[in-house]
């Protein structure tokens, strides 16, 4: 029987680059429910992560609130370069010290300190409460816990050992202990925080209420499985990035986005070689790219993932401006195909994502994940403020080459290759976007669409699908400008989403 529709190898090898939304994909047979679905895929090709979302590096992005629920919900958050290096690593330590299990390296104060400095570790850390050893060190005896109740009301300069709840009145556990039975104890003591001892009463580690309950809401959390701490990555340029690298890696960092536009560049190949060299253990995110050659280089140079996608986002004006790029349809099929059949290194679709269908089509087409920029601006994680105009909740997203971004921050100017340029070319622009709500709610809803795509081609998890592809088992097919007014919303005098 001939099969309705034209393989990707048929609509991509031609002389016409495609979009999402040239193309439709074909309905194959059902004989799954939703809930059998497994979007797991590679960021990497040591990382995996069960939800196959990126928050981009951008600065309207993605700093540390994002990237802390973005990992909980099983994707990773990558945060942007327009920070100090000090600033930069201070975002990663609070997503590795959000969510530990067992906390190997809380926060600790000797009782000689004050309330001025518990105060201000509260607030840079957003902790509520610390135990309090001999030395102020992990491994030293513990003496009592402070919390945010011991610390209200009093003086900045009053002593630690004054005011903590002593030693003999906590609630402890020994260093035998797992971590369902901490969580047990904490539940039946009704504690906040479960400090873990040796046989000296030495803290060995800590066990927190608040671990306890992202571990039960969040199952698909993203983790570095040896120290058990929420994975992050963060992004450096390719210029003055030597500080940046050392401090990201002394904060634990999973992964380094290197961020340039057009990724294909000696600088990048030199920033990535440099690293591999200090560091050959910490995976590297290298582009952006859009054709074979710039990938070849890339990966050769010791990239472990790249990253797919030049011009196309909804604030980019990067083909507009400079006439160069490549439809991201054709360009996230060629590299995904290219790199798997090569180097086995997976590709991120970056850009021109605007909604759950035009994911689905991106990991359809090989991607083995996707970043998201427009799609998670306005989310209340995203950093900035909310405003209003006409009634509308807005915040504000630029892209990192505007004119503002590159006038205020170097990393822009080195993403685009203009810091040592007179005239300064903008190859983005500023704008506003609606209220989300959280991404905690938002997320899985855009995943709940993405997952009704694969079911209806008859996929019930990433890599079926792409083993599917190419067998050419996955049938597509090109619309007409009319066919894609069709398939959306039309004919109607309002409607609401």
């Amino acid at each position: 029987m001939e099969l309705d529709g034209f393989s990707s190898k048929d609509i991509f090898d031609n002389k016409i680059a495609y979009t999402y939304d040239d193309i439709i994909v074909l309905p194959g047979y059902i004989d799954f429910p939703i809930s059998d679905i497994d979007l797991t895929g590679k960021l990497t090709n040591n990382i995996t992560l069960k939800t196959p979302i990126v928050s981009s590096p951008m600065d309207t992005v993605t700093e540390s609130d994002m990237a802390i629920q973005m990992a909980q919900l099983g994707g990773i958050g990558i945060i942007h370069c327009n920070l100090s290096p000090k600033k930069q690593a201070s975002e990663v330590e609070k997503v590795k010290r959000y969510n530990n299990g067992f906390i190997d390296n809380p926060i600790i104060f000797s009782s000689h300190n004050t309330v001025k400095e518990a105060n201000e570790a509260r607030e840079k850390f957003g902790f509520s409460g610390f135990p309090i050893t001999e030395t102020g060190e992990i491994g030293s005896r513990l003496l009592g816990m402070v919390s945010r109740r011991d610390l209200d009301f009093q003086e900045d300069n009053k002593k630690l050992c004054e005011i903590m709840i002593r030693d003999q009145d906590l609630v402890t556990s020994n260093d035998k202990c797992t971590l369902d039975e901490a969580f047990k104890i904490i539940v039946k003591s009704k504690v906040s925080r479960l400090p873990i001892v040796d046989e000296n009463r030495n803290l060995i580690s800590l066990v927190s209420r608040k671990d306890c309950r992202n571990i039960q809401n969040f199952p698909l959390a993203s983790k570095n499985i040896k120290t058990n701490q929420l994975l992050v990555g963060a992004a450096i340029s390719t210029t003055n990035y030597h500080e940046r690298v050392d401090k990201l890696i002394k904060a634990n960092v999973d992964v380094i986005a290197i961020d340039s536009a057009q990724g294909n560049s000696l600088y990048q190949i030199d920033t990535i070689k440099w690293i591999k060299n200090k560091y050959p253990d910490i995976d590297i995110i290298a582009g952006n790219v859009v054709t074979t050659l710039q990938a070849k280089n890339l990966i050769e140079a010791g990239a472990n993932g790249l990253r797919v996608g030049m011009g196309i986002g909804s604030i980019c004006t990067t083909q507009e401006v400079c006439g160069v790029g490549r439809p991201q349809a054709t360009a996230v099929y060629n590299l995904a195909k290219y790199c798997l059949e090569n180097y086995n290194i997976p590709i991120i679709a970056d850009g021109g994502l605007s909604n759950s269908g035009q994911i689905f089509k991106a990991l359809i087409l090989g991607a083995n994940t996707v970043m998201l920029g427009s799609l998670l601006a306005g989310t209340d994680e995203s950093p900035g403020d909310y405003f209003y105009k006409d009634g509308v909740r807005l915040k504000k997203y630029r892209g990192m080459g505007s004119m503002e971004a590159i006038n205020t921050s170097v990393g822009s100017q080195v993403r685009y290759n203009c810091q040592k340029n007179n005239i300064k070319i903008a190859q983005g622009v500023v704008g506003m976007v609606t209220s989300k709500g959280s991404v905690t709610k938002y997320v899985p809803y855009i995943l709940q669409g993405v997952k009704h795509g694969y079911q209806d081609i008859g996929c019930s998890s990433l890599t079926f699908a792409h083993d599917n592809l190419y067998k050419e088992k996955i049938r597509f097919e090109i619309r007409s400008l009319c066919a894609f007014k069709e398939g959306g919303v039309h004919s109607l005098f309002s409607f609401e989403k």
